[in-house]
């Protein structure tokens, strides 16, 4: 994308005025104060005279800029680039301070004091040069060090040193950039990351202003550094070397292509850009034969810089590495979808305290269940690093096991607080971890120093639900309490992590008590027969944050209950005996019929047949048989067996072993869970429609 260099956050250039209106109103036309330092080439508090006229040009610039990226990408020489002029709006990153492009005072008296042979000349000229080039490095480092990823390092850069150092900067950097102690990839390939050009315009009257350049010098987009070449030795080198030297002419060349050479007259610096372990990249300054040449005090300045711009982006690169990784380790252990289980709709939000940490302990979870049932999870590890979030994965990953062992509540609070203990000391998490059943219309809850949840009926009435507070996991020798409530049909469930109510501006309680009423008003718009849209509902809670109350990751998970209805539901218990599968198939048949569902028939049959055989080969108490109509039709065969089935592959002699082969062949989906009284075998057929 092309940026754009402007001058004191989108003002209009200045131009230049008589000598009686110099200082005062230049400073107050560039919106700075008297005091900001002056830039190489000219005092702060002075501005310069073209030569043959009594024009004085006041400290504003205005330009324009090109960006090199990929090709066919806008900004790089196989694109159009875009310009602008003075309208054009402010930089990216910090404001515009006392530095070249950004509008930094003296920059076009610099540039144009430059351009007057008489300049400066003497020792007082000579001393005055060297402080305001001391207090322009001063500036600019600044700047640069201003920037937190690698585009805004380099556009620091850029916008420190065009036009107050140089009348064009060509920036390249390694690609891909090594990040770390990592070996960098070979070949060694440099790519043109940025290139800024300003110039100045002919003078009209009394003005004179910078203006876009329309024709920046040409230069290659990629470049090989031959090893042995005149480049690879430049940039071993480490320091600046002036363009007109043999190796610098040679390393030129090489860097901007040999179709590219530079135009007659153009005077260049070369400075190697190197971090701390090795050179990165190179910036190419130059200056217009109409402008003084550089000095070689000018090769300090030129080394500065590029000292401050490689180490800053190294550090930006190996941050955004570590960014990555944490990002990365957070959105993993986070579910990328809900499950869609029956009898219940869910939806979540993640909101991490800023963007800039992105890492914290927040979590949330649904688990489907046997028997229909769905685990609704939320907790919250304390802390804000990758610490925290690692913990927060391995307490989720055993809540996910617990929970596939269909253990009630407070054993898995219990067993959490356990993990949490082994985990080390100070390893402290709120949890809430509910249980529904969609075929009951109940809830279990158990919690463990977590927010309490609340119940938006369909009425619109909002309750914050009398859950037993406990202690939080980690802390070691408390007993949970469970409690098992109604679970309406329409009635919407939200738990959620104390980021969404407590904040430096408000105590939890009072927070919780705004959820409370920002549900009930949400509620009453849609009236006393519809529920609210779950995803509207989630935003619209999210909406009730002001300035100043996100101090703390958040996790929201919604569940609106739905349930299944009584008729649809049909259950019994089967002897362990050799009758058994006849009979079921007998209760199924009739179930069928009753809803509607014959077609079905002859599969079902063959199903049930099959998995209640297997059932009752191993079982010793009563087989449970359940069916189900939602959607889709599912059947659960339970037995106190803890074997779980195994599908394989029957050889031709063997008498059994097809069973599982027909249900994985025949059904939509199937599964085996164990449960801590023994297993439940399941399987859903799609119904008509």
């Amino acid at each position: 994308m092309t940026e754009h260099p402007t001058s004191h956050e989108g003002r209009q250039p200045l131009a230049a005025r008589p000598q009686e209106r110099a200082r005062p109103r230049q400073e107050a036309a560039a919106g700075l104060p008297s005091d900001v330092p002056a830039q190489p080439g000219g005092p702060a508090d002075r501005t310069a005279t073209a030569p043959g006229t009594d024009a004085t040009v006041p400290n504003g610039t205005s330009g324009t800029s090109r960006t090199s990226s990929a090709p066919g990408t806008p900004g790089t020489p196989g694109a159009p680039a875009e310009s602008a002029g003075p309208a054009a709006g402010p930089a990216p990153g910090p404001a515009a301070g006392p530095v070249g492009g950004g509008g930094a005072p003296g920059a076009v008296a610099v540039a144009v004091a430059a351009q007057s042979p008489g300049a400066g000349r003497g020792p007082e000229g000579a001393a005055r040069r060297e402080g305001e080039r001391l207090r322009f490095v001063g500036a600019a480092t600044r700047r640069i060090a201003r920037g937190l990823d690698l585009d805004e390092i380099v556009l620091g850069l850029c916008r420190a040193t065009v036009p107050t150092f140089s009348d064009e900067i060509l920036v390249y950097l390694r690609d891909p950039l090594p990040v770390g102690d990592e070996r960098p990839v070979a070949p060694f390939v440099l790519r043109l990351r940025r290139t800024d050009r300003l110039r100045l315009s002919e003078l009209e009257g009394e003005e004179l202003v910078l203006v876009p350049d329309p024709d920046p010098t040409p230069a290659a987009e990629l470049c090989e550094v031959r090893s042995g070449g005149a480049l690879a030795e430049v940039l071993r080198g480490v320091r600046p070397v002036f363009g007109d030297s043999a190796a610098a002419k040679t390393a030129l060349t090489e860097l901007l292509g040999p179709e590219h050479p530079l135009p007659g007259g153009l005077r260049a610096i070369l400075a190697p850009l190197r971090g701390r372990r090795r050179v990165i990249g190179a910036a190419v300054f130059l200056r217009r034969p109409e402008r003084a040449g550089f000095e070689p005090n000018d090769l300090l300045v030129a080394a500065q810089l590029a000292t401050h711009t490689a180490l800053g982006i190294d550090k930006a690169v190996l941050y955004g590495r570590e960014a990555y990784i944490a990002d990365e380790l957070q959105r993993t252990m986070l579910p990328d979808s809900l499950p869609q289980p029956t009898g219940v709709r869910l939806a979540s939000r993640y909101l991490p305290a800023a963007e800039t940490a992105r890492v914290g302990g927040d979590w949330y979870d649904a688990i489907p269940l046997p028997g229909s049932r769905v685990a609704l999870v939320v907790g919250d590890v304390m802390g804000h690093s990758m610490t925290s979030a690692a913990i927060m994965g391995q307490l989720r990953t055993t809540a996910q096991t617990l929970a596939g062992l269909d253990l009630p509540p407070q054993e898995v609070l219990h067993h959490l607080d356990e993990q949490a203990q082994r985990l080390g000391e100070n390893r402290m998490a709120t949890c809430m971890y509910a249980v529904y059943d969609p075929v009951s219309h109940r809830i279990t809850v158990a919690n463990a120093g977590h927010p309490p949840p609340i119940l938006l009926h369909l009425g619109g009435r909002a309750e914050v639900l009398r859950v037993p507070p406990g202690a939080p996991i980690g802390v070691g020798g408390v007993d949970f309490e469970a409690v098992e409530l109604d679970a309406p049909a329409g009635a919407t469930l939200l738990l959620y992590t104390d980021g969404l109510v407590e904040s430096r501006l408000r105590d939890v309680w009072t927070g919780i008590e705004q959820l409370r009423e920002r549900l009930a008003a949400t509620a009453q718009l849609t009236g006393p027969d519809h529920s609210p849209p779950l995803e509207a509902l989630c935003d619209d809670v999210l909406d009730m944050l002001g300035p100043g109350d996100r101090d703390d990751d958040i996790a929201l998970l919604a569940a609106r209950f739905e349930g299944i209805a009584p008729s649809d539901v049909a259950y019994w218990f089967l002897e362990p005996e050799d009758a058994a599968p006849g009979r079921a198939r007998r209760l199924a048949r009739r179930a069928l019929a009753r809803w509607d569902l014959e077609e079905l028939t002859d599969s079902v049959e063959l199903l049930i047949s099959e998995v209640v055989t297997n059932a009752v080969r191993y079982a010793e108490r009563p087989v449970t048989l359940r069916l189900l109509k939602t959607d889709v039709l599912r059947c659960e065969v339970g037995d106190d067996s803890p074997q779980l089935p195994r599908q394989r592959r029957a050889r031709d002699t063997d008498e059994g072993g097809r069973g599982l082969f027909l249900v994985n062949r025949l059904a939509r989906r199937w599964g085996a869970t164990r449960l801590s009284g023994g297993k439940v075998v399941w399987f859903e057929l799609a119904t008509r429609g």
